[in-house]
């Protein structure tokens, strides 16, 4: 699935060279926190439900800040540049996952897929919005960084579980949160954009 990625980059030239970086880099942890996932569960023996509730969301959020830090380590980039760096590897992790999904479950039910693709999508982007866009704040503040990068952590964990929650749950209960993120995505940018005016 990368490759085309690869080429892509080859191809592109310099300037692109960091939005392919957290391309490889989100779906990299993506694959990394699939093992790491099936490791806690079997060690907890968790069953599928405690998995995805309170396994996953731990695992996945704090995989995919990692590399995050290290490019507010080494790079030390601009506010901005945080915020896209973290959409992207948010995106890119939520494109392997449903790939991965897909590949799993075949595509039988397409609506069923459809539904939760853009769901987990939207998920994964306001995870990764409210991580970049903290990040871009606190780490201007040198008193803030490890209490700020913490505190987006467990704010990105918490919706991450209660999204999985809700899911593993069933019913009416997993259509809601498929359509939750969705909306929450159009709030947002309905309200920055009449801020903005």
């Amino acid at each position: 699935m990368a490759s085309p990625l690869l080429i892509a980059a080859l191809c592109m030239g310099k300037r692109q060279t960091k939005f392919f970086v957290f391309c490889f880099a989100g779906m990299g942890v993506c694959l990394l926190s699939a093992y790491i996932n099936t490791f806690f569960a079997a060690l907890y023996g968790a069953d599928t439900f405690a998995a995805t509730a309170e396994i996953a969301p731990v695992v996945e959020e704090v995989l995919k800040l990692l590399p995050l830090l290290f490019y507010l380590l080494v790079f030390e980039p601009k506010a901005g540049q945080i915020k896209i760096a973290a959409v992207i590897t948010a995106l890119s992790f939520a494109t392997f996952e449903n790939v991965c999904y897909l590949i799993q479950n075949g595509a039988g039910h397409f609506s069923f897929i459809f539904f939760r693709g853009i769901g987990t999508g939207a998920m994964h982007v306001i995870c990764g919005a409210i991580v970049g866009g903290g990040l871009a704040y606190v780490w201007q503040r040198v008193w803030l960084k490890i209490a700020g990068t913490c505190g987006l952590l467990g704010a990105a964990i918490t919706f991450h579980a209660i999204y999985n929650l809700l899911i593993a749950y069933g019913g009416v209960a997993q259509y809601i949160a498929y359509f939750l993120p969705v909306l929450i995505l159009i709030a947002g940018k309905l309200i920055t954009h009449r801020l903005m005016l």
